[in-house]
C-alpha cells in the first residue's frame, strides 16, 4: 500500500508552473502543480491556475476539491459549473470543454488513468 499525504495544501510550495496547454484569449492563465504518479494509473496532487480561459485536455477521470478561488468549467454541450472555494467535483472521462478562472484557483486533484 502506498500512502500520499500532502501537508498544509493552501500554502503548500508548487513544484513547476506552465502556462495552460490551449488559452483562449489574451490572458494566458499559468498552472503550477505539485504531483505524485503512482504505478496502478493513478495521480494525485495540489492544483492553482491564474486567471484566464482555456480548453481543458484532460481524458482521465477526475475527482477534485477546491482550497481557494472562483472560476466556471463549462462541459462541452452542457451548462456552465460555477465553482468556488469549498466545492468539490468528479469529473467523468472525457469531460472536456472550457475553464473560466476569475479568480485565482488552488484543488487538491485524484486522476484515475
Amino acid at each position: 500500500m502506498s500512502i500520499t499525504q500532502f501537508k498544509n495544501t493552501a500554502t503548500l510550495k508548487l513544484d513547476e508552473s506552465n502556462p495552460v496547454a490551449v488559452p483562449l484569449g489574451t490572458t494566458v492563465a499559468v498552472a503550477s502543480t505539485t504531483s505524485v504518479e503512482r504505478d496502478d494509473g493513478v495521480e494525485t496532487g495540489v492544483w492553482e491556475c491564474t486567471p484566464g480561459r482555456w480548453r481543458r485536455q484532460i481524458v482521465a477521470q477526475e475527482f477534485c476539491h477546491f482550497i481557494q478561488g472562483r472560476c466556471t468549467f463549462t462541459p462541452d454541450g452542457g451548462e456552465p459549473l460555477h465553482i468556488e472555494a469549498g466545492d468539490a467535483l468528479m469529473l467523468p472521462a472525457n469531460s472536456l470543454g472550457i475553464w473560466d478562472i476569475q479568480q485565482t484557483v488552488r484543488k487538491t486533484y485524484v486522476l484515475i488513468f
